[in-house]
């Protein structure tokens, strides 16, 4: 006889799983375990091959709802779709995100790295907001699995930087998952989530704080000497402090004043130095391959520098100085002495003249001169004078006089 909800409620536990077949539609059934544990099942044939599936269990759906998902399933299998048994084991085998970063690195980078296309540096930020906000966000989740909600959960909290590049990164991740079929293309959970206005810092350092500053390096000279050099290095170059700190004797020429810079933001480049950059070079000593050393067999780190550094802003008595200021300091320094933009890209070592074109304009400020004009223009003729011609402002009379 054909199942009821009646008949699925009074089924008791025996001493052996046992099975009540429905004869409304045929292959559904309710099964009972000698533990009183109740799942309606499907038995159907693949290939020739029986196959029993659990679809579901009556404290989660009604006898009707059951019988329409087992029809479902029964017309899809026939029309050749995938059975509920494969489906479920593609999903155990199915590859989590950790081991879609895994194959990232192995795979994807070290060829991007080759072909020029991407630097070792980046590809240590990339490992970096891998592991701290990726791996911890969902890691474990199947691939096909993480949604748009867990991305925005994982990113909300970020600052607007961090979370626009750990965005991008996530965004790129799952555009390779989908190409390597492991998720339904374009059903990029990444897609859409909007980025956060990101503020440009233009905080430079007045000549008076970098006085402040190099006298604040001489008294930590002795206890910090190849951080206090690598900064130094650093405010007289412009070049970024993780290049400094890549910087080996092997790269310097010191007759021709030029380093050879193995890797940068743009790839390697020949960087022409100044004579005070080549003389804290020639009075650091050389206890290994690095410049920028405290003797073992590699460079200072950039957490090192930079707790150096923050000492030497305290002791100067500096509010909100960074270390990347010191670039920018340089940079605005060369707009301002009438270095071309295209000078001054090679001097920031960018590709194109966007930045360069920034820093210019912050110091001409041609808003603000235009300004200047337009007002001065448009007073004079409201004053019925000539344009350009500038006569003093009329005082008004004091309130004793007209008294």
């Amino acid at each position: 006889m054909a199942l009821t909800e009646r008949i699925i409620r009074d089924l008791k536990p025996g001493p052996k799983t046992r099975i009540e077949w429905d004869r409304e539609v045929k292959g559904l059934g309710v099964r009972i375990t000698s533990a009183g544990t109740k799942a309606f099942i499907l038995n159907y044939r693949v290939a020739g091959k029986e196959r029993r599936a659990t679809i579901g269990r009556p404290k989660e759906m009604t006898l009707r709802e059951a019988r329409e998902r087992a029809g479902n399933e029964l017309s899809g299998i026939r029309a050749g779709e995938t059975d509920p048994l494969t489906r479920r084991e593609e999903q155990r085998a199915a590859p989590t995100v950790a081991v879609g970063i895994d194959r990232f690195f192995a795979e994807f980078t070290p060829r991007r790295v080759e072909l020029g296309r991407m630097s070792p540096r980046t590809v240590r930020e990339y490992r970096h907001q891998a592991n701290k906000y990726i791996l911890p966000a969902f890691g474990d989740m199947k691939v096909q699995d993480v949604s748009r909600r867990h991305v925005e959960k994982m990113v909300d909290p970020l600052p607007n930087a961090t979370r626009n590049r750990v965005l991008a990164l996530t965004s790129r991740l799952f555009t390779l998952f989908s190409r390597w079929e492991w998720r339904v293309q374009n059903s990029n959970p990444a897609q859409g989530i909007e980025r956060a206005r990101e503020d440009a810092r233009d905080r430079t350092l007045a000549p008076s704080e970098l006085a402040a500053l190099a006298a604040a390096l001489n008294g930590l000279d002795d206890r910090f000497p190849a951080s206090v050099a690598a900064i130094r290095f650093a405010a007289v170059t412009g070049l970024r402090i993780g290049e400094v700190l890549a910087v080996r004797w092997e790269d310097v020429d010191f007759e021709g004043g030029r380093l050879t810079m193995r890797e940068t933001k743009t790839g390697r480049r020949v960087h022409d130095l100044p004579a005070a950059a080549l003389t804290i070079l020639a009075a650091l000593p050389r206890l290994n391959s690095w410049a920028f050393t405290t003797g073992t067999d590699s460079a200072i780190t950039y957490r090192t520098v930079r707790k150096h550094f923050a000492e030497a802003v305290t002791d100067a008595g500096l509010a909100d100085v960074r270390l990347h200021d010191l670039r920018r300091t340089v940079m605005t320094n060369a707009a301002a002495a009438g270095v071309g933009t295209h000078v001054l890209r090679d001097l920031l070592g960018h590709r194109s003249t966007a930045m360069a074109d920034r820093y210019i304009r912050a110091v001409g400020n041609p808003v603000r001169d235009a300004r200047e004009q337009v007002g001065a223009a448009m007073a004079a003729m409201m004053e019925g004078r000539r344009e350009g011609e500038v006569l003093p402002m009329k005082r008004r009379p004091d309130a004793s006089r007209r008294a």
